[in-house]
């Protein structure tokens, strides 16, 4: 379901450590045998709290395993990022998928 919402670039809304959180996934991958993926939080909540949209203090790192209750919506060109999005990143070592165009 996250592979697809990369590739088609939708939103991804799923429970994560207590909080519900409205993301934008941008790579999936591992990383020491977990799949995990890098995302965008825009909406919902969070230990760490939310910087306005398209702060770099936004992205999250999560263990696919420990998601629950995952949707996914048709972004209909509602697409949240940052500036600093790099493929250049910690999160995930051996990339499955990420977007493209970016």
């Amino acid at each position: 379901m996250l592979r697809q919402a990369i590739i088609e670039k939708n939103v991804v809304i799923a429970n994560y450590r207590g909080h519900t959180r409205e993301m934008c996934p941008h790579m999936i991958g591992k990383k020491n045998n977990r799949t995990q993926a890098l995302l965008y939080q825009f909406a919902g909540g969070s230990d760490s709290g939310l910087k306005p949209d398209g702060s770099p203090s936004n992205w999250r790192c999560l263990r696919i395993g420990e998601l629950s209750q995952v949707s996914v919506r048709k972004s209909a060109g509602e697409w949240h990022t940052a500036s600093n999005y790099s493929t250049i990143q910690t999160c995930v070592g051996e990339v499955d998928v990420k977007i493209d165009g970016m």
